[in-house]
């Protein structure tokens, strides 16, 4: 058994990265780094207004909703979602998720060990 405690692993600015865009972004690796041989679990936080580019990734993502509103979309449609609100996009889908423009948001991101992200910039 592994215990993370909240404050283990404190928040990384992370709004210089090439897939965020619109504001401040934070990330914090909860269980990742090769600590599981089945899922990265990490908490990222986006300032109002900011997004991330379209993007896929190579496995599932599972994204839950921890606090704020959000957004996420596909090609062909976009949802609001808030707190307690999960959505599953499955691999290969291409897709962005990010705050709305009056609020912050935060999300739990689920995705396998090696998945390898593909950013599509606008």
């Amino acid at each position: 058994m592994h215990v993370v405690k909240k404050d283990q692993n404190p928040p990384e600015d992370r709004s210089d990265a090439p897939i965020f865009y619109g504001g401040k972004v934070t990330g914090r690796a909860i269980i990742g780094g090769g600590t599981s041989k089945n899922f990265n679990f990490n908490q990222v936080s986006f300032a109002a207004g900011a997004k991330n580019h379209f993007h896929t990734h190579t496995s599932d993502q599972i994204l839950y909703v921890t606090g704020g509103r959000g957004y996420v979309a596909t090609e062909s449609e976009q949802l609001e979602i808030t707190e307690g609100d999960a959505a599953f996009i499955p691999a290969g889908e291409k897709h962005w998720h990010g705050a709305t423009d009056d609020s912050d948001f935060s999300h739990i991101s689920l995705t396998a060990p090696g998945s390898q992200t593909e950013v599509f910039p606008q």
